[in-house]
């Protein structure tokens, strides 16, 4: 296989280290990997890979009540074909991601999907505000999930680079990191200003009826600003 790929993994860092271990092992002797002859085929050499690892060590981790855990994003691109991003299950199958659903995730996803959904466009989207996207997503999830935290490896690829040009690692403090989620939640309480105000309408005077379908909360559009 000539071309270049990345994965990146979330769950159980052991069951990932054998997987990634063995996966290097066969490339090294011109085996799994090296033989490839697409993305998809890849895909399919790490699941086969993520279930001998489950085969050797999921009955011991239940024993002791620990769930065979690992999620991976295979991204990249084989020379002669376009780039792809996968996402493999612990149960060894892939998922590519697609026009209707042109990104991936694994690991604490709730809090920075949403960012996602309404922002990535497939056909619009340019590499550089994916870029933004990420970051912001990743904001969010460790701004409601202590947990999750840095440092935050960001990489971008190119269509037909088949080498990695732009990457970064943003560690704890990074003020280029703080700057994006100040600039962020700025930008997000001036947005809810600029939206439809709420009025809430006075309802009757005291003693009279209120129909159960009369509606007491009112969005009017805010003010020209002078």
């Amino acid at each position: 296989m000539t071309g270049i790929l990345r994965a990146g993994s979330s769950g159980s860092l052991s069951c990932t280290q054998s997987i990634i271990t063995q996966l290097r092992r066969d490339f090294d002797q011109g085996k799994g990997l090296a033989q490839a002859p697409s993305l998809y085929e890849a895909a399919r050499i790490i699941g086969e890979e993520v279930r001998r690892v489950s085969d050797l060590d999921r009955a011991a981790l239940e024993r002791d009540e620990f769930k065979f855990n690992v999620n991976l994003i295979l991204g990249g691109q084989v020379r002669g074909e376009g780039p792809g991003l996968f996402i493999i299950y612990p149960q060894g199958n892939p998922l590519q991601a697609s026009e209707d659903s042109p990104y991936v995730q694994i690991g604490e996803t709730k809090y920075g999907r949403p960012i996602l959904d309404r922002g990535i466009r497939f056909d619009k989207t340019t590499l550089e505000e994916a870029a933004k996207y990420a970051l912001l997503s990743l904001d969010s999830t460790m701004r409601s999930n202590v947990t999750v935290g840095p440092p935050i490896d960001l990489l971008a690829y190119e269509v037909d680079e088949l080498e990695i040009t732009r990457r970064r690692r943003f560690p704890a403090g990074d003020p280029d990191l703080a700057k994006i989620g100040v600039r962020w939640e700025q930008a997000l309480r001036q947005a809810v200003a600029r939206l439809p105000q709420i009025r809430f309408r006075a309802s009757r005077d005291a003693g009279q009826p209120q129909s159960p379908q009369e509606e007491t909360i009112q969005l009017v559009e805010p003010p020209n600003p002078s």
